[in-house]
């Protein structure tokens, strides 16, 4: 298993980043959001400490336009984005680890890759490790369902889950956004089934550009009572920061919808509820 992100563009190893855990100055603490889920779950926020950033990407990630990367770098300390490429296993993960390369490095960072592809290479220590000392990791998009199948119910799931708790950036484009919610848009029809749960109360339609109106009000009225469904398009951030307060990053607007209506950002759920 190897790791992008080398010196002279030479892979890096996976046993490379061990070791590489260092503080967050800006960790916060305090109540969790009321939306969140609580208790001892781990694959879901809750807890009495505030998260690291999160940012759900609608798609297109790593081209012209992503301007919230940026900010993403400067919050995780600037140091190597950790890209994953689960979601890509069967689409030329190649072809997304080349673009993560030229993008980042374009932005003065580096990155390395996390060659999980099966419910195997999750449940590697190796790959857990990296997870572990990673300051930002990055999902990138393709087969929401396959990557919810590799990561349900592991180690590696829950120490991202965990770092992020620490303030670990953590961001997910296409399908890494929308298996982090806990009511998963199924791309194949557009009705809802069951992601990782990382966010309880919130739902996002991804490449929400490219939905034909039918198809976007189809999603919208199956939602269950309460949730929040959160249409995101290309090149657009979903941002929530370690306070719960979440704003649109981008180049395109996010329609939100509640109980079937179009309503404002306002509506997310966030640290108040």
């Amino acid at each position: 298993m190897e790791l992008g992100g080398g010196r002279g563009g030479q892979p890096q190893t996976i046993r490379a980043l061990r070791g590489r855990s260092r503080p967050f100055p800006n960790r916060h603490r305090g109540p969790s959001p009321a939306y969140l889920c609580a208790g001892d779950r781990p694959a879901s926020l809750g807890g009495d400490d505030m998260s690291g950033v999160l940012a759900l990407v609608g798609g297109g990630e790593w081209t012209d336009g992503c301007t919230f990367d940026h900010e993403l770098l400067e919050a995780s300390g600037g140091g190597a984005v950790l890209v994953v490429p689960t979601a890509a296993a069967y689409e030329n993960h190649e072809k997304h680890v080349v673009a993560a390369r030229n993008w980042f490095e374009s932005l003065g960072a580096s990155i390395a890759v996390l060659d999980v592809y099966t419910r195997r290479d999750a449940l590697e220590d190796a790959s857990i490790a990296a997870a572990n000392s990673a300051s930002f990791v990055y999902f990138c998009d393709g087969s929401p369902m396959h990557l919810r199948s590799v990561l349900k119910d592991t180690a590696l799931w829950d120490t991202i889950v965990q770092r992020w708790r620490e303030g670990m950036v953590l961001a997910g484009a296409g399908a890494g956004a929308v298996v982090m919610c806990d009511h998963m848009v199924d791309p194949r029809g557009g009705a809802f089934t069951v992601g990782l749960g990382l966010a309880t109360r919130l739902s996002v339609i991804p490449r929400y550009n490219l939905w034909s109106p039918e198809k976007s009000h189809r999603t919208v009225k199956l939602a269950p009572p309460g949730l929040v469904v959160a249409g995101v398009p290309e090149h657009t951030a979903l941002l929530r920061d370690a306070h719960g307060a979440w704003r649109a990053a981008g180049t395109g607007p996010v329609d939100v919808f509640l109980h079937g209506e179009k309503v404002g950002l306002d509506a997310l759920p966030g640290e108040n509820e």
